[in-house]
């Protein structure tokens, strides 16, 4: 068990009480807007659709919101303030640049695959359909691998920090932080977790913002200038050995880079491995995939650039002054590797009321992560698992009974993973490394199952495994090598790590062409549609259909083009058939189920030859532009955040006043835009669905206020 020693910062009795009661509340507020989607809305969580992908009518806000709250773990706040004092200013930048890349290659990815699978569930049933039932269980264990893993470790980290802030009992704090995340996760499948995000979003961005301007403007750290002042007076006692003149105000900084790869490598995997980032892709609309997701990408830059530094550095100012609380004592490796950095500074800066936001911060980061896990897992166990080989004739009511049994299975499972974790002596620091050698090998034979027709069925099935084996080899070998033992403590080092996420990463890239050039094989992307809709013998009935007259024009076009309940190949029909008339879609839609109840044939029956694609080419062609909108993204966040700025900075400099006055204000700067992007945009690109429920709400309320008055007076 990690140990940090340390008397608590706030109450034990106060931990608990914030725990249970903040996930009563979510609990609470996911069961009110579940209730008011289906009534307001006609958005059933009862259909595995909605539950799964959200009826893939999610907009670009709400996408946007979304991915950041997924991506937004403990680590782009705790951790990245660690490792700041650790390595100095350096690190936010890399830590920022390597959150963002990946987010806009999952744009990419999501367009592709809205193009070559547009009804697709999970990832999982991408790769059964093109490598069988061998492929399709080889990468079920890589998924599942990274997301209990990835979801573990953050709760374990949650776990430590809970533990090192109140003294609460590292197992209680580990089973309390997933609980009240089962209740509503297994409730309100997917749009429910759309709707928590948004909510973890605003709450952790405003307690970002708050924490970075609190921290910066405290008498003990005297502004933009006085940060400056402190750290540089105490340069001789922070004296960091891989940095350019031992400074922690320069970017040239060996250990800050090597860092900065291991976690592109390691959240990379976190994102494309991820299937919950695939989903929320399925779930969006159109054209929210590109947008959402880019917005997402450039707002959590700024997260870990602006606190990182600002927090990290003034550690670094502080820690060895009276107001900090381990004074006269020093701050250990241990618990700079457990993330108390940024705890302990907020208590000796902020106060009492800090620690609070803290453990609210804390809360909203564990629980995102958390969320989107559980819906992640499930949709895995129940659609991969369950429908396809237990039982493949199952009812949209089963799968979402599954589904919801199988969130809670996750969330005990994870549950003991963490504590097992904790137990073994695990920190985020040792498992920031480990991450990327577990989770890397399967990204490329992954993305190549999208792109390329060659990748043969060896090749998927065995190139990660190989990858895998590659990357532990090497981690193993080079830490004996240079330490001369295996242990925690040997395995905590930049160096090994580095050489394993590069090996598990790129050496399946090169099994997998040798073995597809091994047997050559040309994959017809056209299988691609022959999955359907979950629930396709549940199209959308014709009482549905008044819920379209909500919407504006454009929407009725969208909706018309790719309706959420239509069979996924089209066979012998002509995009020029559908109507656009809105007073002939109740018939039209009830046309189309005495249709495809009578007459459709299963899609696995149907030829290749006659399979068209749902889509229509005007939506096709709107697709591909998305797509090249998308890689340009890629391209430019990858050329810029990679090279054009960083690598000038890394030179023999040292930043002077005025210049990291600037850089630190263009960081706060930035966490503002992002709370426009991702908590103000998303309630502008929803207004109407809002004023819907707000409309409903009031009805409701009108119609429950009459009657009982009505009753009073007779």
């Amino acid at each position: 068990m990690s140990d940090i020693d340390t008397s608590a910062l706030i109450p034990q009795g106060a931990a608990y009480g914030l725990l249970i009661g903040l996930s009563v509340v979510f609990c609470v507020v996911v069961l009110v807007a579940v209730k008011m989607q289906k009534k307001y809305l006609s958005e059933d969580s009862g259909k595995s659709e909605m539950f799964m992908v959200a009826n893939r009518s999610v907009g670009r806000g709400l996408c946007a919101s979304a991915v950041f709250s997924s991506w937004m773990w403990i680590n782009e706040t705790v951790l990245c303030a660690a490792m700041t004092y650790r390595y100095g200013l350096a690190v936010p930048l890399w830590w920022g640049s390597g959150l963002c890349f990946q987010i806009a290659l999952m744009a990419a990815l999501g367009v592709m695959a809205k193009i070559r699978v547009p009804y697709a569930h999970t990832s999982l049933e991408v790769v059964r359909m093109r490598y069988g039932k061998i492929g399709h269980l080889v990468f079920i264990v890589l998924n599942l691998v990274n997301n209990v893993f990835g979801c573990a470790s953050m709760i374990m980290t949650g776990s430590q920090l809970i533990h090192g802030v109140s003294g609460m009992h590292y197992v209680a704090a580990t089973i309390l932080v997933p609980l009240g995340v089962v209740l509503y996760t297994a409730v309100g499948g997917l749009k429910a977790t759309f709707l928590t995000d948004f909510l973890h979003t605003a709450i952790a961005l405003i307690l970002i913002i708050y924490f970075t301007i609190s921290v910066l403007t405290n008498s003990a750290i005297g502004g933009l200038g006085g940060l400056y002042d402190k750290v540089t007076a105490v340069a001789a006692d922070n004296y960091i050995p891989s940095n350019y003149q031992g400074s922690l105000l320069t970017f040239k900084s060996k250990d800050a880079i090597i860092w900065g790869l291991i976690l592109k490598f390691g959240n990379l995997a976190l994102v494309v491995m991820d299937t919950a980032f695939w989903q929320k892709s399925f779930a969006t609309e159109v054209k929210a995939t590109v947008p959402g997701y880019n917005i997402a990408a450039l707002a959590v830059f700024g997260i870990p650039w602006g606190l990182g530094t600002v927090v990290g550095l003034a550690t670094r100012a502080i820690h060895n002054t009276p107001i900090f609380p381990t004074y006269p004592g020093i701050l250990t490796a241990t618990e700079v590797s457990s993330g108390m950095v940024m705890p302990y500074t907020i208590k000796a800066l902020i106060g009492d009321k800090g620690i609070i936001a803290f453990f609210f911060l804390l809360f909203m980061a564990l629980t995102s992560t958390v969320s989107s896990s559980m819906i992640a897992v499930s949709s895995i166990l129940s659609y991969d698992i369950y429908k396809t080989y237990l039982n493949p004739k199952a009812t949209d009511k089963q799968i979402v009974g599954v589904s919801h049994l199988t969130v809670i299975i996750h969330g005990v499972f994870i549950t003991g993973i963490s504590i097992a974790l904790n137990y073994g002596g695990a920190n985020m620091t040792w498992i920031g490394y480990l991450r990327p050698i577990i989770s890397c090998p399967g990204i490329i034979p992954m993305i190549l199952t999208l792109f390329w027709s060659r990748q043969t069925r060896l090749a998927a099935i065995v190139s990660p495994v190989l990858g895998f084996a590659s990357g532990l080899a090497v981690w193993l070998a080079v830490t004996h090598y240079m330490y001369g033992s295996i242990n925690i403590t040997t395995t905590t080092n930049p160096y090994p790590a580095l050489y394993a996420a590069v090996t598990s990463f790129f050496t399946p890239a090169l099994y997998s062409v040798v073995l597809s050039l091994y047997k050559p094989y040309k994959f017809d992307w056209r299988v691609f549609l022959r999955i359907e809709l979950a629930d396709q013998e549940e199209i959308q009935s014709p009482s549905d259909a008044s819920t379209l007259n909500r919407s504006s024009e454009e929407d009725h076009a969208i909706d018309l083009k790719h309706p959420a309940g239509s069979v996924s190949p089209v066979v012998n029909s002509q995009p020029e058939s559908i109507n656009n008339d809105p007073e002939k879609i109740t018939g039209d839609i009830s046309e189309k189920v005495s249709t495809n109840k009578t007459s459709s044939p299963s899609s696995a029956q149907i030829s290749l030859d006659d399979i068209r694609h749902p889509f229509d080419d005007e939506t096709l062609k709107e697709l591909y532009r998305w797509l090249k909108i998308a890689w340009y993204m890629f391209g430019a966040i990858v050329l810029i955040t990679f090279v054009a700025w960083p690598l000038p900075l890394y030179r023999d400099y040292i930043f002077t006043r005025s210049f990291f006055a600037g850089w630190v204000v263009v960081a706060i700067i930035w966490q503002f835009a992002a709370f426009g992007a991702v908590v103000i945009f998303p309630l502008y690109d929803g207004r109407k669905d809002i004023v819907i429920g707000a409309r409903g709400i009031w009805k409701s309320y009108k119609e429950l206020f009459g009657r009982n008055k009505k009753n009073q007076t007779s």
